[in-house]
């Protein structure tokens, strides 16, 4: 089934390409190829051990094409460790293959499609390269999925989007009854601040909701960003809730250099005749900070320290030293 599915969204994709290029006869279509790599080198410092590594973290390729003056479309491949242990294996992904509608107030899009829910807190981190944004890396979400989003410009300082998906993420494709239905609002009351809450749920049976509320203020010389995010049945398994916040900050000292830091904090309940939070194992908090450099564009390198503290007691806390870099076309 996933891969009828996919199958159908990559026959739609073209098909609709060439129906641009047949029916606009006042429009050129243009298309480009792109492509992303993160790769770092990294040590571990646990319990007075050192393990280092290389890895290749993910790999996107795909296309974007420019259909009609209103009409976009875009598919693109994510390679990347399944994250089972293995070194050298790696998985490859259909991330997004969808198609876009866009005028003046109104936008949408069809297919699989990004999400709303963190997509304006990764773009104010800005590092993905170097670590996913909060709910992307403590699974509150995925930033991708199957279904239907649009988004409506009231007026320069206010815009509120609608989002129905099957739920699970690009990686399990659904064919089942259950939905995730989502509503986000963003307000900009001046220059360079935005203020933006984001509300949904997923299935009928112990209803699994997330509520994020994020702000960021933007200057000439860098960025602060500031969310709040809490789910409460994760996994539709009822009374279980995942809650934690996330700031950063960067600084741009000059034109191929900045300076970043951040702070995450994961927690979560202890269920009813419990004895230790349900995520006991997985909470803590995460403090990084680095530089990047941009010696040429498309090629983006950054060493970082970063440090994980469990909220277990009985665990240590585990020191990071990464060499990332991200090469773009």
């Amino acid at each position: 089934m996933k891969k009828i599915t996919v199958l159908i969204l990559i026959f739609c994709f073209m098909s609709v390409l060439s129906y641009g290029q047949a029916n606009d006869e006042n429009f050129t279509p243009t298309g480009k190829v792109f492509m992303r790599i993160f790769t770092n080198v990294h040590s571990t410092i646990s319990n007075g051990n050192v393990a280092s590594a290389f890895e290749l973290d993910r790999a996107y390729i795909g296309y974007d094409a420019q259909l009609s003056k209103q009409f976009s479309g875009k598919i693109n491949i994510d390679i990347g460790n399944p994250g089972n242990g293995s070194a050298f294996e790696m998985t490859a992904y259909i991330k997004n293959a969808y198609l876009s509608y866009t005028n003046t107030r109104f936008s949408a899009s069809f297919g699989l499609i990004p999400t709303i829910q963190f997509d304006q807190q990764e773009k104010t981190w800005g590092y993905r390269y170097i670590e996913k944004s909060f709910q992307d890396a403590y699974k509150f979400g995925s930033s991708a999925d199957l279904g239907f989003s649009a988004n409506y410009k009231f007026t320069n300082w206010l815009d509120a989007s609608l989002i129905i998906i099957n739920g699970e993420g690009y990686k399990k494709l659904q064919s089942d009854s259950i939905f995730k239905a989502g509503l986000g609002i963003t307000v900009k009351p001046i220059p360079n601040l935005m203020l933006s809450g984001y509300y949904d749920a997923m299935g009928s049976e112990n209803t699994q909701n997330t509520l994020a509320t994020f702000i960021s203020y933007r200057f000439d010389k860098g960025s602060f960003g500031a969310e709040f995010n809490q789910q409460n049945n994760t996994g539709n398994i009822s009374n279980r809730t995942l809650s934690g916040f996330s700031v950063y900050a960067t600084a741009v000292p000059s034109k191929k250099t900045r300076v970043f830091a951040r702070f995450d904090q994961l927690t979560s309940n202890t269920l009813p005749l419990g004895t230790a939070n349900w995520n006991h194992s997985k909470d803590g908090s995460l403090a990084m900070a680095g530089i990047e450099y941009e010696p040429v564009k498309g090629v983006k390198i950054s060493p970082n320290y970063r440090l994980w503290s469990p909220a277990d007691q009985d665990k240590k806390s585990t020191h990071f030293i990464y060499l990332n870099f991200e090469i773009k076309y």
